[in-house]
């Protein structure tokens, strides 16, 4: 056979051979695959392509199993995520990703199995196999993608790509409190105050989250000044390495800088605040080392409102309540946005300002002029 120096030759039969190494055997000696064809040029192309598909093949039996690769994107991201966020990956794919695909060689995985995935967890999803909310699909192949991108920076092959899936989000409705529930509410506090009821004062007048409050110390208050520093946030989080599954609450910087903010304090407050002003302790406390938890804030304000005959609501809907009430009396939304702590002032429009019906009756009744109009 008449050779070319590229491994391909043209045989007695007049037909084209080319030859590649597909491995070694246990004695060292190469493993060839073979292709034919009728041209040179063929067999050429025909030696390309399955070069290549052999470079994939090893590449998926090399790439490992979906535990394997997710196990080894979540140690590496680690170093760069807050321990909260860490609990939330790990959470999504011990609960979701690895029951479905944890033995599946990540290679595989293909866009039908990631369809098929998501309808099968939008309609029998969760622990009562109640279907899961469109959001929480969404986180759950939010950490597919970014397990699929660090395969695809090791170079492994990957089948899949995320924009096989689309998911509508509905706008759930958020609660806002009424005037009549806020000063329900209000009222309530300023017969009954206590720590519990001061903390939650704040929160309606400035707008910080329970976690905020819950980390602020009276030292981030400056009395004289009127304004406070908002630095840290309080999360109950998961310990990893413990076989009980063992959690712990921490106090860290928030996930993003914007949250790191200084916010004005009104006069309203004031009066209360130098009530209980104690320098050196957590505010909820008036203790050095003793701090109240987000989730045990939680439950006593559900209480209060109880006591005040306010539907059931979450502690979040004091920072919407301010929010709206803020757009009602003509804040400027950027002034607004920073002190929420948001990155951009569309953060602030889209999920915390909230109009009242009464304001947008007001808004429209001001078409009633144009009836008289000449």
């Amino acid at each position: 056979m008449a050779r070319t120096g590229e491994n391909i030759y043209k045989r007695k039969d007049g037909r084209w051979e080319g030859r590649f190494i597909k491995g070694r055997r246990k004695d060292g000696k190469a493993h060839y695959g073979v292709v034919y064809a009728r041209s040179y040029q063929d067999v050429k192309k025909r030696l390309e392509d399955a070069k290549k598909n052999e470079e994939r093949r090893k590449r998926i039996a090399s790439a490992g199993s979906v535990a394997e690769i997710g196990d080894r994107w979540l140690a590496e991201a680690s170093g760069t995520l807050k321990a909260s966020s860490v609990n939330k990956y790990d959470d999504l794919l011990r609960c979701y990703i690895l029951p479905e695909f944890g033995e599946h060689n990540f290679s595989e995985i293909t866009n039908k199995n990631v369809m098929e995935f998501t309808s099968t967890l939008l309609l029998k999803g969760g622990s009562n196999r109640q279907g899961l909310a469109a959001s929480t699909v969404a986180e759950i192949i939010s950490t597919m993608n970014s397990i699929r991108l660090y395969a695809m920076k090791q170079e492994y092959t990957v089948a899949f790509s995320p924009e096989c899936v689309k998911l509508k989000s509905d706008q759930k409705d958020i609660r806002v409190f009424s005037l009549e529930e806020q000063n329900s509410l209000l009222e309530y506090i300023k017969n009954n105050m206590d720590l519990t009821g001061l903390g939650i004062l704040v929160c309606l007048f400035t707008g910080i989250r329970v976690g905020e409050l819950c980390a602020l110390r009276w030292d981030d208050v400056n009395m004289e000044e009127r304004k406070m520093q908002v630095k840290c946030t309080m999360q109950r989080i998961r310990v990893h390495g413990s076989s009980k599954r063992k959690t712990a609450v921490r106090i860290s910087e928030p996930k993003s800088s914007c949250s790191i903010r200084t916010v004005p304090l009104p006069a309203a407050i004031m009066g209360v605040l130098e009530e209980y002003y104690t320098p050196g302790t957590f505010l909820l406390t008036c203790d050095e080392k003793r701090f109240v938890e987000p989730r045990t804030m939680q439950n006593r304000f559900k209480s209060i409102l109880s006591s005040c005959n306010i539907m059931d609501a979450n502690f979040h809907t004091t920072r919407h309540t301010f929010a709206t009430r803020c757009i009602e009396l003509g804040f400027d939304v950027k002034c607004l946005s920073e002190i929420l702590g948001h990155a951009n002032v569309t953060i602030t429009m889209n999920r915390y300002v909230h109009p009242s019906m009464d304001l947008k009756s007001e808004n429209m009744n001001r078409l009633s002029g144009l009836l008289g109009a000449k």
